[in-house]
């Protein structure tokens, strides 16, 4: 890697946790720099805007979100086990988010959803690759007969997603896991109610 491009990737790192705790309107160039310790200048010559700035860090700190659930995911075999991986994951998530803030893809779909169609685009684009990996997970048990052959997986994926990122939505604003857990609870719930034969 290359000196410019590893200081384009530390401007997005540092950037990532400074838009996620404190949001696209929020965060000042003042920050950036005070958070790389670059200039003004030494930040627009490798980007052309605030704008650009905010997605490259949405998308390095999503895909940092998608590899973790993805690494949480992998050692498991069986359907069950996978949708379970995902709910221990998000269990803890509250209390050590990989970003600091909390969850991206819920921070920047709120703040960006009339304002930034940039980055709604972008939040859009990761929520589709969580209900679609949520869906084949599904999908998966039907196969190997875990699951209700009869079962509708994009409907179940959707369920599964909103569950986790409302119940992250309600607990942050309260100040309290319990709505997130509740949320959990009722997701393997579903699991065992809804999907297994």
């Amino acid at each position: 890697m290359s000196k410019a491009d590893r200081t384009r990737q530390l401007i997005i790192e540092k950037s990532a946790h400074l838009f996620n705790q404190k949001g696209y309107a929020g965060t000042s160039m003042q920050d950036i720099m005070a958070s790389t310790g670059l200039t003004k200048g030494g930040i627009y010559g490798h980007f052309e805007s605030k704008e650009e700035i905010a997605l490259q860090a949405f998308e390095y700190a999503a895909a940092h979100l998608l590899q973790l659930l993805s690494d949480s995911i992998s050692p498991h075999t069986s359907a069950t086990k996978k949708l379970e991986a995902i709910i221990s994951f998000y269990k803890t998530y509250l209390y050590s988010p990989p970003i600091q803030g909390g969850c991206p893809v819920l921070n920047t779909s709120v703040e960006a959803d009339d304002t930034n169609p940039l980055l709604r685009a972008s939040v859009v684009r990761v929520l589709n690759k969580l209900h679609k990996s949520v869906a084949n997970i599904v999908r998966q048990g039907m196969a190997q007969g875990d699951f209700k052959a009869d079962t509708d997986a994009d409907r179940f994926s959707i369920l599964f997603v909103s569950m986790i990122e409302g119940g992250m939505m309600v607990s942050k604003a309260y100040g309290e896991a319990k709505y997130l857990h509740t949320g959990l609870q009722h997701l393997q719930q579903l699991i065992e109610q809804e999907l297994k034969e």
